[in-house]
């Protein structure tokens, strides 16, 4: 089932909160919403479901123009086609150690654009997005480096 956009960011803002101790993003609640706040970062913010291959569902507006792609065509795009073939390997271990540890925040590797584009992103955070009742329904990424190759 999907979860309107505004509910979604608040869990993906809220999980951050829990597990980092810091907010995400701070914004003024009384002339901005928390999407429109994430939206305009300065920072990349993406995150996807928990689908056996996980599709995307969230990318800010950085992470579009970073990754080529429309808000529509991002979230029919599964997560891992967001790295080459040779290292989905690796993605899929760091999305491991998230799912068990909760959140990291020292990941580093290549990613590649849909024009074909690799980009080196460095110290990322990956984190778990859970509901109200503490179900798991997604992992984020947030990052403010990166290089292209």
């Amino acid at each position: 089932m999907k979860i309107p956009l505004e509910i979604h960011l608040k869990h993906l803002a809220n999980s951050f909160e829990k597990l980092l101790h810091k907010k995400l993003i701070t914004y003024n609640c009384e002339t901005t919403t928390l999407t429109d706040a994430i939206d305009s970062a300065n920072f990349i913010v993406l995150s996807h479901g928990t689908e056996t291959d996980p599709i995307l569902n969230y990318g800010n507006k950085n992470a579009l123009e970073l990754w080529e792609m429309s808000f529509e065509h991002f979230t029919q795009t599964t997560s891992k086609k967001t790295a080459e073939a040779p290292l989905r390997e690796e993605r899929e271990a760091l999305l491991q150690r998230v799912k068990e540890d909760g959140y990291i925040d020292d990941y580093q590797g290549i990613r590649i654009t849909k024009s074909g584009k690799r980009f080196f992103i460095e110290t990322a955070i990956v984190w778990n997005i859970t509901d109200d009742h503490n179900n798991l329904i997604g992992q984020a990424a947030t990052f403010s480096n990166w290089k292209f190759l």
